[in-house]
């Protein structure tokens, strides 16, 4: 590793895939989004993470085209390939179409039919370009997903959503473009998921460029750019060791703060002393002015020249303040003040014997929640989990007869923020949208909670559909806090999506202090393990609930 790794415009942009130059981007509201970022993204295979808000998925949606900077300039070395926070899964979208080879795998087969239509047989020579192998290669890039060639013509909504997010990222590297991004791939994929899923970027050629807050992933990529106060920089090592790198130099920085803080101190101490000193001179003059103790022509030449040295020893000393000054403002900008949410669960008092819930599977007594119990609901991809959840939170009773889990809520004081953040008016301002919510609470105090959640000023006003997967976060979970009296029971579906570390870090310790009770849906087994968890309940196919051994 180089000895200074942390570079931004002395990266080489010579061997860049992707330059941005002074690229700012205001949104039709007058809302800035990103403002003069300059940096770029070499030709390996980074992470990109930064603070939620900072405009990481804005980033990529302008270096993929889709959207065009109010200033400045986007290069790329050739064609660029985008998987969002959500893959768009048209209704009747086979495993072929999201691989991107539908139309070569339909002409293929058209001419190996042997279709007599010489104009039919034109075109589709056309669309295969000689691609005799399409079939095969999709083989190849499914088989270490656990598909084949069998499932082509399998359609989307037979696959779970990690499965398809997986079909999705292979499709990217089956096009083998210069510059791929993708935009939180592990969110709600499973532990088997995320591991093919690592497996695929561990081995990508070409330049990508993956936004993510998944730290094992982001450990196996090459190099590190962080979008920090509208500025990029790039780091040349995994995410590990920019961690280890950004809080030596975090010390070092504060360290230079606290010393050029003393300096300033000192400065101006001695500015104070000097004044003391000038004034002392000054009443010594003019005692022995008016009791004429020397020739009145001496005492004045002496009081010039006095006034002359006072003059120059000010001089001195504020050109040492204002050097002192400067040494601390640039001390203090190297520091960070990096801003997180915080969140404060209202306490709503449930005793320990209270039953809050029942959770039920297919045979077998059921499970209870009760009290400030902590469970956690896990198992695969499509087993049924946030059906689960749903069914609990919306009433419909269990069927055990349908081979699904259900369940049955005891109070009504429930707290549900759900894995899609998609029940918000698209068109509503995050205000509205908040509001609607909890009709009853003054304006004032609704905005006072949205600025606790890094939402203040114009912001509050942005219309939902604007908003990053982090700020929708935001938006549901002021939402849910608002309620009064506050829930007994937190019903949470993969909370940790969408959110940077340090926003994770304070949903962390709010929930440590939370006394209600918590049922939590999540595949990151770093967020679990930091719960305090009283259980684990295991759901399996067919609905069968177990008890973690």
């Amino acid at each position: 590793m180089p000895a200074n790794p942390s570079h931004d415009l002395r990266h080489d942009q010579a061997r860049a895939a992707v330059v941005l130059t002074d690229v700012t981007l205001t949104w039709p509201d007058g809302t800035d989004a990103l403002t003069g970022v300059t940096g770029s993204f070499g030709a390996r295979r980074t992470g990109l993470v930064g603070a939620n808000g900072s405009g990481k998925s804005t980033l990529l949606r302008l270096v993929a085209g889709l959207l065009r900077p109010t200033r400045g300039s986007v290069r790329t070395t050739g064609p660029v390939a985008h998987l969002p926070q959500t893959v768009p899964l048209a209704t009747g979208t086979t495993v072929a179409d999201l691989l991107g080879v539908r139309a070569r795998l339909d002409a293929l087969r058209a001419v190996e039919a042997g279709t007599t239509d010489e104009t039919l047989l034109a075109r589709h020579l056309e669309t295969l370009a000689d691609d005799w192998d399409v079939e095969a290669r999709a083989a190849r890039a499914l088989a270490p997903l656990g598909l084949g060639a069998g499932d082509l013509d399998r359609p989307v909504g037979r696959l779970s959503g990690g499965e398809a997010v997986l079909v999705a990222v292979a499709g990217l590297r089956l096009r083998a473009v210069p510059v791929t991004l993708l935009d939180e791939p592990t969110n709600n994929l499973d532990r088997d998921a995320r591991a093919r899923l690592v497996d695929l970027v561990r081995t990508w050629r070409g330049a990508l460029v993956v936004v993510s807050h998944d730290t094992a992933l982001l450990d196996q990529l090459d190099e590190t750019a962080e979008l920090h106060a509208g500025r990029l920089s790039t780091f040349g090592g995994p995410y590990g060791a920019w961690q280890e790198h950004l809080a030596t130099e975090q010390a070092a920085a504060a360290q230079a703060e606290r010393t050029a803080a003393q300096a300033l101190a000192l400065q101006r101490r001695q500015r104070v002393e000097a004044e003391t000193v000038l004034a002392r001179r000054a009443r010594y003059a003019r005692t022995d002015f008016e009791n004429k103790r020397r020739p009145k022509i001496v005492m004045k030449q002496r009081a010039t020249e006095a006034q002359v040295s006072a003059g120059r020893l000010r001089t001195e000393h504020d050109g040492k303040v204002a050097a002192a000054q400067d040494a601390l403002d640039a001390a203090r900008a190297r520091v960070r003040e990096d801003t997180a949410i915080r969140i404060d669960l209202p306490d709503p008092a449930v005793p320990a014997a209270r039953r809050l819930a029942e959770l039920h599977g297919t045979g077998g007594a059921p499970f209870v929640l009760r009290g400030p119990e902590r469970v956690a609901l896990v198992g695969a991809n499509a087993v049924g989990k946030t059906t689960l959840l749903e069914r609990l939170v919306r009433g419909h009773p269990h069927d055990g007869g349908a081979g699904r889990a259900g369940g049955r809520l005891l109070t009504e004081r429930v707290g549900y923020l759900p894995q899609r953040r998609d029940g918000l008016d698209e068109d509503a301002g995050v205000l509205d949208a908040v509001r609607a919510a909890a009709p009853d609470v003054p304006v004032n105090l609704v905005r006072a909670r949205l600025a606790r959640f890094l939402l203040r000023g114009d912001a509050v006003h942005r219309p939902v559909r604007s908003l990053s997967g982090g700020e929708r976060f935001r938006v549901a979970l002021a939402r849910l806090l608002l309620a009064d009296p506050p829930p007994q029971l937190l019903v949470l579906d993969e909370p940790s999506n969408d959110l940077d570390v340090r926003s994770t870090d304070q949903l962390v310790d709010a929930l440590g202090a939370y006394r209600g009770g918590l049922l939590v849906v999540s595949h990151d087994d770093a967020l679990l393990a930091r719960l305090g968890l009283t259980r684990t309940l295991v759901l399996e196919r067919g609905g069968v609930l177990r008890e973690a051994g």
